[in-house]
């Protein structure tokens, strides 16, 4: 068999083949020179459409009892033209069309001279516009396939309808198992430039001034293609600009922050500043303080500096008056100077009396504010159950405000300040036990003890003394001693009443003044404390000498001597008059 699918039998290539006609080759007839090239000879080894169920017998080389293609590769092409053989339908299924179809078609060929004998001509049928098909060649209704296997070629439904003549299509192209289709390598328009739809954009230009072929307009040069490329490249550059620079900035302030020196002001600062440090503040929380205040310029630089100064970490919670913008250096100094400290210190055995003056005084208040609070508010200041509502009590909060050191800033309420000083007390005397050692001493309430104390406080010189003078008080407050009979006589109640410090006092005058604090004219303790207690007081309160001591005198306002009688009491009073008159 020929290229051209035409073989050497007797009998003609049946029209009704799909490939009858030219077929885009060009009008192209068979010649005798090409078959006896071929030999006669089907290079696929088969021919379907030579075969008995056209009707038309058998080409050579074609087994009726296998009807599947034995090759399916393409011939080569041959002379330069196209390759168009009709055994390539041995990959596709064939069409099933009208017979009656071809009949129109051999007029055509006739009129080109590809007529073939032996199949009259037909008239064309306008029907076949409307692309109906008719029941393909060589079946019938109970063999709608024609014998063909339908799981190799498909039902007659695949395959579309014959063409009329002029508006037939080529065949597709046919796919083999082992090609794969090429996937079209995905590339986004951002990058490539182009629009979302893939067509390229020209800048709008008249139509005149750009030819047909390649986009190159008149002068030569291609249309301006809208890029986005440059605007790609532009956000790229920033963004890495913009991170370069985010990351060198970040990267100098850790190198600061590690490295480099903190920030601090100059000089010894101007203007005034108070700040309060609470107890138990360190170096950091300190230079908060300070820097929140407008002390310092940082805290790395405050602590920098107490660790520099040998002194540095021996700063004291109270409160301080420094200045506005100085170095972390000076303020260092100057916190450690005692002179810059601006809260209140309460020396031992201080009454009320003076420390709402200075209370007064520290937080720029009218004379007798604080002392008008601590009255009006006594029970709200945080006062224990036992040392509430006493009767005959000149001040309430007497013997509550603690020997301290208290800070103190303007701005303060004075309440606020009165409250601390309870606190401290209440947190002092829970250390002594206090309504236990009541019981063990004999006397009712540690209001009491309190009381002692601040007796013992203010009637004694030194620390030494305490528990001596605390043995005086408690024989002395024995209704049946036989040196007093329960009346104290102490001189400092005497000077309470009257807000005096005095000891140039006669027994007449001490003797004559009515009043409840007055241990010369009553037996007993006083209503209530007449100072300040500290802790050597207490600690002599809570823990007298037992020696049988009843007085006492200081000769030299130092130290104290102490008798057990009233002779040997005379002869230290004569000998103190004797060195008052020298």
């Amino acid at each position: 068999m020929t290229e051209y699918g035409r073989g050497s039998g007797s009998e003609p290539w049946h029209p009704t083949d799909p490939l009858y006609g030219d077929q885009g080759w060009g009008g192209q007839q068979a010649y005798p020179q090409q078959d006896q090239q071929y030999g006669q000879q089907d290079p696929y080894g088969q021919d379907q459409y030579a075969q008995g169920q056209y009707g038309q017998g058998q080409a050579q080389g074609y087994d009726p009892q296998y009807q599947q293609p034995q090759y399916q590769q393409h011939p080569q092409q041959h002379q330069g033209q196209q390759q168009h053989h009709p055994h390539q339908h041995a990959q596709h299924p064939q069409q099933y069309v009208d017979p009656a179809a071809y009949g129109g078609y051999q007029q055509e060929q006739s009129a080109q001279g590809y007529d073939t004998p032996g199949y009259p001509a037909q008239q064309y049928d306008p029907s076949w516009e409307t692309g109906q098909a008719a029941m393909p060649y060589g079946t019938t209704p109970a063999d709608p396939y024609g014998g063909q296997n339908p799981d190799l070629y498909g039902t007659p439904e695949a395959y579309p309808p014959p063409q009329p003549p002029g508006r037939r299509q080529a065949p597709p192209e046919p796919v083999t198992d082992w090609e794969a289709e090429p996937q079209e390598e995905e590339r986004h328009p951002f990058f490539t430039g182009e629009d979302g739809d893939g067509d390229d954009e020209y800048d709008d230009e008249p139509a005149d001034r750009r030819s047909s072929r390649g986009g190159r307009d008149r002068r030569g040069g291609k249309g301006k293609k809208k890029s986005k490329n440059g605007v790609a490249c532009l956000v790229v550059a920033l963004v890495l600009a913009g991170g370069v620079g985010g990351i060198g900035y970040f990267g100098y302030q850790f190198w600061q922050g590690q490295f480099g020196a903190a920030p601090d002001f100059a000089g010894e600062g101007s203007g005034e500043v108070q700040v309060e440090i609470p107890k138990g503040a360190g170096g950091y929380e300190i230079g908060n303080i300070l820097k929140k205040a407008g002390v310092v310029a940082s805290v790395d630089a405050f602590v920098s500096a107490t660790e520099k100064d040998p002194k540095g970490n021996s700063i004291q919670a109270g409160a301080y008056t420094l200045r506005e913008k100085m170095s972390a250096e000076s303020a260092v100094a100057m916190m450690l100077s005692p002179a810059s400290q601006a809260g209140l210190v309460i020396p031992e055995g201080m009454r009320n009396v003076w420390v709402y003056e200075q209370i007064d005084k520290k937080l720029e208040l009218e004379k007798g504010t604080t002392q008008g609070i601590a009255k009006a508010k006594a029970n709200d200041l945080g006062l224990p159950d036992w040392a509430k509502n006493h009767k005959d009590v000149k001040d309430p909060l007497e013997g509550f405000l603690y020997p301290a050191k208290y800070p103190m800033v303007k701005g303060n309420k004075p309440e606020d300040v009165l409250r601390k000083m309870v606190a401290r007390s209440n947190q002092e005397y829970a250390k002594f036990e206090l309504e236990a050692k009541a019981k063990e001493l004999g006397v009712d309430s540690p209001w009491q003890l309190i009381t002692i104390a601040s007796l013992v406080q203010a009637e004694g010189t030194s620390h030494d003394d305490f528990r001596k003078m605390a043995e005086v008080v408690y024989n002395r407050l024995k209704t049946n001693n036989p040196q007093t009979y329960g009346k104290l006589e102490f001189d400092s109640t005497y000077n309470y009443i009257k807000n005096q410090s005095k000891i140039d006092l006669t027994l007449e005058e001490l003797r004559k003044f009515d009043n409840v604090y007055n241990t010369y004219y009553y037996r007993g303790l006083p209503p209530g404390p007449i100072g300040n207690p500290g802790a050597e007081a207490l600690k002599g309160v809570v823990d007298p000498t037992k020696d049988g001591w009843y007085y006492f005198i200081s000769l030299d306002g130092k130290t104290s001597q102490f008798t057990k009688t009233n002779t040997d009491h005379q002869k230290l009073v004569e000998e103190f008059n004797k060195s008052r008159k020298n």
